[in-house]
């Protein structure tokens, strides 16, 4: 029986560790891995221009983006509504979202960022939005790419359950 503890425990240590590395590792890496943070972008060509449409990014499930400081990077859904483009953020009233999910409180401090899509780079800033006209029909965008067409409740941002911010120009 002590053999079989020493062994289980031998296994979960070797999975922190491992999990600890590939998460120091993913600090200096091009992007983000998955749902890891990762470094900042050393890759892709930076967009100088007219603001775009954004068309492209419509049916586009993930993006990354990098902030600025701190200077790390992550993968996250993406909502394009009126030309313009948001960055949804849930449970983020939960014990889980708080430890998990720093970006956005990060971002409420400095919003400026760079978002990567279809290998370019834009200079963007992350605006907040808490109210207003958008915010039924970013719902309804967010429903249907990732609620199974079902638009996201409205008490979910009224809650800060969801935070939601605009990708604006920089």
């Amino acid at each position: 029986m002590k053999m079989i503890l020493k062994g289980l425990l031998g296994l979960v240590l070797l999975i922190v560790v491992g999990l600890a590395v590939l998460m120091v590792a993913a600090r200096f890496s091009d992007g983000p891995l998955a749902i890891i943070a990762g470094g900042p972008f050393s890759s892709g060509e930076l967009y100088e221009g007219s603001e775009p449409s954004w068309d492209d990014l419509v049916d586009i499930d993930t993006v990354e983006f990098q902030s600025l400081e701190p200077a790390r990077s992550r993968t996250t859904w993406i909502a394009v509504h009126d030309g313009r483009i948001f960055i949804p953020c849930g449970y983020m009233t939960t014990t889980w979202g708080r430890i998990w999910k720093q970006w956005p409180i990060e971002a409420e401090r400095d919003g400026r960022v760079i978002l990567r899509a279809n290998g370019k780079l834009y200079n963007r800033n992350l605006v907040r939005i808490k109210s207003g006209p958008e915010i039924q029909p970013i719902l309804a965008e967010l429903g249907r790419k990732y609620g199974g067409g079902s638009p996201f409740p409205d008490d979910a941002v009224t809650s800060d359950y969801l935070w939601i911010f605009e990708m604006t120009p920089r």
